[in-house]
């Protein structure tokens, strides 16, 4: 299936080759992490029929790949102005959609977040992403964030906080996590960064209160503000009650990370945690995971054990080697040259992505191109983190590298409606 000549010659073939590169190496690690030296269907050239194919993750991978080549032609062919037209009707389908999955869907690993079509599972929270960045989008192009206008921030607010909530009610906590990426797109179109600075402090607040003791913390806290006021009397005349109120905040937060932890996470968030805090700590349970990560990606040394010669992955040490921690294959496989070229690839998607975004005439492409570069960044940097125990396992998937259609269609979509917006940039009219 071919495009237009006027689609061809307009299209970012610099970020289309950036994509066709790391989903053929997405496709090559899914094959050496599915595959099994014993089991002889588990070649290529197998001889099986069709049905016995579809019981190896590498084969309906090649099926999910055809039908993201279809999937991009529909994308770029469809009018441009068509994203920005439908994204609120788009995004009011996808909210009931995300209402209705957690009671129509069975459980499945702890969570009711997929829809079964037959053969076909799909999970909504997937491609929530691309719709609320397309809403949000819509949203900004009508508003000025550099005027601090509270209604429309509260609206933005609600624009992006909504889907989450809904798929955490669906027990999809990790998914939900990646909506905090929008807070960077925002920043670019003039959020206050007073605001980025709050929830980075309190989350460092968090963090701390987690690792040191709580009388210590707020010991340090105390004595900052005091060597704050005793060294400019100025600050103070004029904002002790401010001081004061913030002090109160922190205190709250300190004592009020015992309460999240017991009475709201559930027990294996718990747990992730505490292995994230203390990775000896469940060994042979929680912690199993990222240790035997650690182990494959660790074994694989300079430039790897060679294609199809890992053990950690072949015997199946690694759990989801073929989803959440397919990092760990091109690490043990190709070693650290291996995971270098995967690192270097997402460097220069997110480049290229950023690029794009930043020669947008209109507010619309701009920020939908920041959405796009902070929801791959915040995938690529959380599923490398968890797999090497920088960060807790959350459960989101490698973008164009992981095995699985809706994580490869929702992706695809996502770059591939910023690259049919940029097609027709010529054309835009500044907003």
């Amino acid at each position: 299936m071919a495009l237009p000549a006027r689609y061809s010659r307009s299209l970012d073939w610099v970020t289309v080759a950036i994509y066709v590169l790391m989903v053929g190496l997405g496709w090559i690690s899914v094959y050496a992490a599915s595959y099994s030296p014993e089991a002889p269907a588990g070649g290529l050239f197998s001889g099986l029929g069709f049905q016995e194919l579809m019981a190896f993750n590498w084969f309906k991978q090649i099926l999910w790949i055809g039908t993201a080549v279809v999937l991009i032609v529909v994308l770029v062919v469809i009018d441009y102005k068509a994203y920005d037209t439908f994204a609120f009707v788009l995004y009011g389908i996808m909210i009931v959609l995300l209402i209705v999955t957690p009671f129509i869907a069975r459980p499945i690993a702890g969570s009711r977040s997929w829809l079964e079509l037959g053969p076909i599972r799909l999970q909504p929270a997937e491609f929530a992403k691309f719709i609320t960045a397309l809403a949000v989008s819509r949203f900004m192009a009508g508003i000025n964030l550099r005027q601090q206008n509270f209604r429309d921030q509260m609206v933005l607010a609600g624009l992006t906080l909504l889907p989450p909530l809904l798929i955490i009610a669906a027990n999809e906590t990790g998914q939900a996590l990646v909506f905090a990426a929008f807070l960077l797109a925002y920043f670019r179109e003039g959020m206050s960064p007073l605001i980025l600075i709050i929830l980075a402090a309190a989350g460092a607040i968090l963090i701390l209160a987690l690792l040191v003791p709580k009388l210590w913390l707020i010991g340090a806290f105390t004595v900052i503000l005091v060597l704050v006021f005793a060294i400019n009397t100025k600050v103070l005349r004029h904002h002790l009650p401010l001081a004061l109120s913030v002090w109160a905040v922190v205190i709250g937060m300190v004592f009020g990370v015992d309460f999240f932890f017991n009475n709201v996470l559930q027990p294996h968030q718990r747990k992730r945690i505490e292995v994230l805090i203390n990775p000896s700590a469940d060994p042979l349970g929680v912690g199993w995971n990222v240790t035997q990560s650690k182990i494959a990606i660790g074994s694989g040394g300079l430039v790897g054990k060679g294609f199809l010669q890992g053990t950690q992955t072949k015997f199946d040490f690694v759990p989801e080697q073929s989803t959440d921690f397919i990092f760990c294959t091109v690490g043990e496989e190709w070693g650290w040259a291996g995971t270098t070229v995967v690192i270097l690839l997402f460097m220069a998607l997110l480049a290229r992505v950023l690029y794009v975004a930043e020669r947008q005439k209109s507010v619309f492409g701009r920020t939908y191109g920041y959405c796009v570069a902070s929801i791959l960044f915040f995938h690529f940097a959380i599923n490398v983190g968890m797999t090497i125990g920088l960060a807790p396992v959350v459960g989101i998937p490698l973008p164009l590298f992981s095995y699985g259609g809706s994580s490869l269609w929702s992706f695809t979509t996502l770059l591939f409606i910023l690259l049919a917006i940029d097609a027709y940039r010529k054309q835009d009219l500044v907003r």
